[in-house]
């Protein structure tokens, strides 16, 4: 089964979804190329119908591309260390009930929730995740500040343990939204995580964006050394993301981490592969064949093959991640 495992649900809240859109500052000014890279238009940004356009352009990408199944992301909003969330901080937000329902509707999709620990109902939030069949945990620690070293979030990740949920952590550069602690972009965030067997997803590899931020794909190699449960994902690689150098490609892509990573496109983060040929990183042919590709979730798909990722990148996220029925919560 080949897995798209990060993939972005936005919404302004049409149709009762929950969700909304408020970019801030810098992140403002990509908003109309967010949309665009999907299909829709700022119009329909502030349409009555977004939201559901949204999640119909989500599956036919899925349905007409080689990918068979997409996991799709909640949002969650950062919180103080006393559980008070502070949706000021925030440039969008979707809650765990509406990618659960997607997932539980539509077969292409699976659900990805996001908890923030400190949340004053974090476990029974989590409990309710683990009884609708979610798929993973998604989190930006540097966004939502959140350090997973911190002992006070054991219980929360021994249950997260115990029933085989992922996480699925951002680790190195983040351009697209606010950051509370750059810190905690450092992939050493899920040290505790792993140290109690928590399965974890470093998406981006800790890469970071050159000549601005730090990039940590030496700490991200050393701990998938160190520890057999960590895997990486490829998610905006083949961007306009400035985070891949050929070294890092190459260290991707042969030797033990290759073993580790897993796909995905990072939509709606827009896809191209030109950074990557003028890198040198793929051909001239390669790079005007895969921009033909108007299906921006096969276009991204076509370029990681491009850029050397094998098959097994594409279906090892059907082994990490928790595709089970749904458990029944604790009572």
């Amino acid at each position: 089964m080949r897995i798209d495992a990060h993939v972005h649900i936005v919404g302004t809240g049409t149709g009762g979804t929950g969700c909304w859109y408020r970019p801030k500052g810098l992140t403002r000014l990509g908003a109309p190329f967010l949309v665009r890279s999907v299909g829709l238009t700022t119009r329909d940004l502030a349409g009555p119908s977004f939201d559901q356009q949204y999640v119909a352009q989500m599956l036919e990408f899925v349905r007409s591309s080689n990918v068979q199944r997409a996991l799709i992301l909640a949002h969650e909003l950062p919180h103080r260390e006393d559980g008070t969330p502070m949706p000021e901080l925030a440039s969008f937000y979707v809650p765990n009930d509406h990618v659960l329902r997607l997932a539980a509707e539509h077969p292409e999709f699976l659900a990805a929730v996001s908890i923030h620990p400190a949340r004053r109902d974090a476990h029974e939030e989590l409990e309710r995740a683990i009884a609708g069949g979610a798929a993973a945990l998604k989190c930006l620690p540097n966004v939502q500040g959140i350090d997973w070293n911190d002992r006070r979030h054991t219980r929360f990740l021994e249950r997260m343990a115990e029933v085989g949920l992922p996480m699925l952590a951002h680790t190195g550069s983040e351009r697209t939204m606010p950051v509370r602690d750059a810190a905690l972009a450092n992939p050493r965030v899920l040290t505790r995580p792993l140290e109690i067997g928590v399965t974890c997803i470093a998406a981006h590899c800790g890469t970071g964006t050159m000549l601005v931020d730090t990039d940590y794909l030496d700490v991200f190699a050393e701990m998938v050394e160190r520890f057999p449960r960590l895997f990486g994902d490829n998610s905006a690689l083949a961007g306009m993301t400035f985070r891949l150098r050929p070294s890092a490609l190459r260290r991707l892509t042969t030797g033990p981490l290759a073993e580790r990573i897993l796909h995905g496109s990072d939509i709606p983060v827009p896809v191209s592969g030109l950074l990557s040929w003028a890198g040198r990183m793929m051909s001239w042919s390669q790079y005007r064949s895969a921009a033909r590709i108007t299906n921006p979730m096969e276009r991204d798909a076509v370029l990681k093959r491009y850029l050397g990722f094998d098959e097994a990148t594409f279906t090892r996220a059907a082994d990490v991640l928790r595709l089970a029925k749904p458990l029944q919560a604790r009572g």
